[in-house]
């Protein structure tokens, strides 16, 4: 207990030096932080955090914070902790001009990261190395470090996105100072949409990013030649700055704001923000702003010609510009790069070396070890080289077996299919056969009343005509004579359709016949339209005398210039009939699903394209899957009577008439089934 009294009043004892102002929002937490520490390694982290939130605020501040931090580090030996302080002061030799000495310091303290394995630590030194070559406007080097530091921040996955932002940032500049605009606004724009949804970049030591990012957009936005728009991203930068006591930032964003004016042509305005950037950067002291800005001043004020203001700055200016471009220092920076670089040579090829001694010792062990197992393998090879052999036979034998057996199999199974092929085919012409006949019976029975209400009615149209020749002697009221004209027309009209429809009913009736005569009547002049839609609507109402529920919509679209073609009328009959049995069945088996919006359809379409006579049949079931339609018309060995039908219906086609039957499945659901017949009929085969 008295031993953590003593360390509080240690820590508040060192924070009263310094005053509370000027400082930035993480200040105040990292202070408490660091008055609670429970050990000394996490007050050395804490005090380095200290010195980085001062950073752009007072130089003294990081100066005093970095130096206890260091010296408590060396007293306990924690290398992490002595590398973050260094890193910390290489920051404040950098803004204040000694480069080469801010190089040194970063280089010593990059060497305690690696050692400690500080991967956080050694992203932050990297960047800030980069960022002394970036204030010589020396960009490739500063690009090499930026990169490196961007893949250890990738690769550590830290919760502190502010040094992530902070190196994307200083990449897009990198380019821009490059005049790479492109890459620029790659990473510039990346960096700003981590700034605006990170949740933890207000509770970083190094504060808000924002103010650098914002001011970078409008450099880019001021090189590709849209003053208003870096404007306004300067004054949103400044806007930013105060609220982190980042007067570094402020001072950049006024100096830029400064240099827009003066491109504008408007001095004044130049000259009030020159003026208070060079404020803030002599308050730091910031060096690299503070040459900026007095050459600004400098020219501005030898333009009004006014030689004191004139001097005044000059004199500024090259105080600055010996500190920062000094020949010396500048001898020193390139030395100091140069031995690093060797350095970094030194241990790659001392890198190179170490793995290639490994390599050659895991080969000479990997060797060692294939001998061992060669001579194991070839003793094993010998013995197992008889076995081999005698499995060899063994395996001779067995297949030659196998392969006798498999052969008795195949013709067994050839001879059982050929035999189911027979018995389905002799299945379906007995139910044709039975269906011939029984279609002969009804169509004799049918006949004769046909017959006699044809010719019945042919009797009362001349029986009407004779009762009006009749009447016309007669005199009558005129009314009574309008009407009973009126009503023997009406009779006269019923009778002469009644004719029309017997003789319809006659030519079912023919169908018939010929349908169930088979396949041995003579070719004669066909209208392929009159006997498609009369076998259509045979073959539908022989469904519903089955199944009188079934209701399917019947679309006919028949060419009026489809020629009378010779063929064998009960031929194409049989083969109409396959076809559109397997149409319906398709909607009829759709229709048992027990969809509530589906509509059945049969659509029967002819076509005369010249030198064939097509008829397509199309339906709205299922579609048939492909594997369905390569055999579609093979005869099945067990298959069903569609498929046996359609068989039939295709050898009537291609090899009777001299056609072709192909059946495509439709992109919705559906079937297409096409008929082609040759105009000529003398250019198909004979029927045997």
């Amino acid at each position: 207990m008295m031993l953590r009294l003593l360390r509080g009043l240690v820590a508040l004892l060192l924070l009263l030096p310094l005053p509370l102002a000027a400082q930035s929002p993480q200040t105040r937490p990292l202070q408490r932080a660091l008055a609670l520490a429970p050990n000394d390694t996490t007050r050395v982290l804490l005090l380095a955090d200290l010195a980085a939130s001062y950073r752009y605020s007072r130089f003294d501040s990081v100066q005093w914070y970095a130096r206890q931090g260091l010296e408590l580090a060396r007293r306990i030996t924690y290398p992490k902790g002595e590398g973050r302080c260094l890193s910390r002061l290489a920051i404040l030799l950098g803004e204040r001009g000694n480069l080469p000495q801010a190089l040194r310091v970063d280089l010593q303290a990059l060497r305690l990261n690696q050692q400690s394995h500080d991967t956080e630590g050694t992203a932050r030194t990297l960047n800030q190395t980069g960022l002394l070559y970036f204030a010589l406007d020396d960009y490739r080097p500063a690009l090499q470090y930026f990169f490196r530091a961007l893949h250890l921040y990738q690769q550590a996955r830290t919760r502190d996105t502010s040094q992530l932002i902070s190196v994307i940032t200083n990449l897009g500049a990198s380019y821009e100072g490059l005049r790479r605009y492109d890459s620029a606004a790659f990473f510039l724009n990346q960096a700003w949409r981590y700034t605006a949804s990170s949740r933890a970049v207000h509770q970083s030591s190094w504060g808000n990013p924002a103010p650098y990012v914002l001011r970078e957009l409008g450099l880019l936005q001021h090189a590709q030649g849209h003053p208003e728009a870096a404007l306004l991203y300067y004054r949103r930068s400044a806007k930013a700055a105060f609220p982190e006591n980042d007067l570094r930032s402020a001072s950049r964003a006024y100096q830029y704001m400064a240099e827009l004016y003066q491109t504008l042509h408007q001095p004044d305005s130049s000259v009030h923000y020159a003026r208070k950037a060079l404020a803030l950067a002599n308050a730091l002291p910031f060096v690299v702003g503070v040459v900026r800005n007095s050459t600004l001043l400098t020219q501005a004020f030898e333009a009004r010609q006014q030689p004191d203001s004139t001097l005044k700055y000059m004199r500024a200016m090259l105080t600055a510009q010996d500190s920062l471009y000094n020949p010396r220092r500048i001898k020193q920076l390139d030395a100091i790069g140069f031995t690093e670089q060797q350095r970094l040579q030194e241990l790659e090829d001392e890198r190179t070396q170490l793995v290639a001694r490994l390599q050659l010792a895991g080969l000479l062990t990997g060797l060692a070890g294939l001998l061992l197992i060669s001579i194991l393998l070839w003793r094993n090879n010998r013995q197992q080289r008889r076995a081999h052999q005698q499995l060899r036979t063994l395996h001779e034998q067995v297949s030659q077996q196998a392969q006798e057996l498999t052969a008795q199999r195949d013709d067994l199974a050839r001879t059982l299919q050929e035999l189911k092929i027979a018995q389905s085919q002799l299945v379906l012409r007995e139910k044709m056969a039975s269906l011939g006949e029984l279609m002969a019976g009804v169509a004799h029975e049918i006949q004769n009343p046909v017959n006699c209400v044809r010719k019945f009615a042919a009797i009362s149209v001349e029986l009407c005509e004779d009762v009006r020749q009749e009447l016309s002697r007669l005199t009558l009221p005129e009314h009574e004579q309008e009407l009973v004209d009126e009503m023997l027309q009406n009779l006269g009209q019923n009778q002469a359709k009644i004719m029309v429809h017997g003789q319809r009913a006659e030519s079912i009736v023919r169908g018939m016949l010929e349908y169930s005569q088979g396949g041995h009547g003579p070719r004669q002049p066909t209208d392929l339209n009159l006997l498609a839609e009369e076998y259509l609507r045979l073959t539908y109402h022989d469904l519903r005398a089955k199944n009188r529920h079934f209701n399917v919509a019947l679309l006919l679209r028949l060419d009026p210039a489809l020629t009378r073609v010779e063929v064998v009328r009960q031929d194409i009959g049989r083969a109409l009939v396959g076809v559109f049995s397997a149409a319906l069945l398709a909607v009829q088996q759709r229709l048992t699903e027990a969809d509530e919006d589906y509509v059945p359809q049969v659509e029967l379409h002819t076509l005369n394209t010249g030198t064939t006579l097509e008829i397509r049949v199309r339906d709205n079931g299922r579609s048939l899957p492909a594997e369905a339609l390569t055999t579609l018309f093979q005869r099945f060995p067990g298959g069903s009577d569609t498929s046996l039908s359609l068989a039939l219906s295709y050898d009537i086609i291609t090899r009777a008439q001299g056609g072709t039957l192909v059946a495509a499945s439709l992109p919705s659901n559906g079937t297409e089934y096409t008929i082609s017949l040759p105009t000529d009929p003398l250019s198909g085969p004979a029927r045997s």
